[in-house]
């Protein structure tokens, strides 16, 4: 018997493991699959937090036809031989996906234009596809003390979506978590609950798996726009950790550090506190060549040749982000 099972989604049919989830078989077909704020597949247990990538199981599987009778989280629910699944051909995944974003919204404060995860924002591409122009939300919005984590992490609670990222990082990363997940319901918030400083060895990792702006690199703070930043692949020997970074450069300044993030977006080899935050020197690092930004990075929209035509004037105008 094989061990690969067929499913098919929005039309377009694939051969997996068993085991694999809807959302990893969508990843592999490509295209516009599931977005994802909670999971990440490089931590284990991440998933079913958000809801963003719930979709319609119209067959259930070969051997039970019946669809499911509620949309399911994709990231968590297993594909089955012969299931079939709509993702952006449902209007009720659509109309459910974009009622999700606006509960993510509702206590999210617009601080696009000052926060330094403007540009590489999850929340902020999933806002562009599915979000709202207003609001229908009356009440008021969450508010929290503001609380001192350490000098390598900024957090901003008010951005938080409880998506658990950086709880499950801390725990899978670092030896000891001093971070977690207090209270409930509309009060709970990231805290040290003592006010420990987060600086336990790859806790800077929490930074780089926030899809939002709620935990940000404290030595980046207000520097520069992402946009206006010049990333090099780069690397150093490294005893902790494999040494592979993204160095980001203003002139020949390095000013910030990020792990390398994948085509979805995740980090798959984590790197340590050296790497990230005590090594800002060129002279530290073998440079490899600039980075491949995604195609719908607004650091790859910069990068274009634009014919311009005027009366006065016609050449060709180069608009390249330096």
């Amino acid at each position: 018997m094989s061990d690969l099972i067929k499913i098919t989604i929005d039309g377009k049919s694939i051969e997996v493991p068993k085991g694999t989830t809807i959302l990893q078989a969508a990843r592999q077909i490509g295209g516009k699959y599931p977005p994802a704020m909670c999971y990440y597949s490089s931590l284990k247990n991440t998933g079913g937090k958000c809801r963003v990538c719930l979709v319609k199981v119209t067959q259930g599987s070969e051997a039970n036809p019946r669809p499911m009778p509620k949309l399911v989280a994709s990231c968590l629910t297993r594909a089955e031989h012969g299931m079939v699944v709509e993702n952006e051909s449902s209007q009720e995944v659509i109309d459910a996906r974009n009622g999700i974003v606006e509960f993510l919204l509702i206590n999210h404060p617009l601080d696009c234009p000052i926060c330094d995860q403007a540009g590489e924002c999850d929340l902020q591409n999933l806002s562009y596809d599915h979000g709202l122009e207003g609001t229908r939300y009356e009440e008021g919005r969450r508010v929290f003390d503001k609380i001192d984590i350490g000098p390598y992490v900024q957090l901003h609670m008010t951005r938080c979506i409880l998506c658990y990222r950086c709880v499950y990082a801390a725990e899978q990363l670092t030896n000891e978590r001093v971070h977690g997940v207090i209270n409930r319901g509309d009060v709970s918030e990231i805290s040290t609950y003592i006010q420990n400083a987060i600086d336990k060895d790859f806790s800077g990792n929490i930074i780089d798996v926030c899809p939002v702006g709620a935990l940000t690199d404290k030595t980046y703070r207000f520097k520069q726009r992402v946009w206006f930043s010049k990333p090099f692949d780069a690397h150093r020997n490294c005893t902790k950790c494999s040494g592979k970074t993204v160095i980001w450069k203003k002139g020949d300044d390095i000013i910030r550090i990020t792990a390398r993030k994948n085509e979805f977006g995740e980090v798959e080899d984590f790197i340590c506190n050296e790497c990230r935050f005590e090594h800002r020197d060129l002279n530290d690092w073998t440079i490899e060549g600039p980075r491949e930004m995604d195609k719908d990075s607004v650091i790859t929209a910069n990068k274009y040749e634009l014919p311009v035509v005027s009366p006065a004037v016609n050449v060709d105008a180069k608009f390249v982000s330096e």
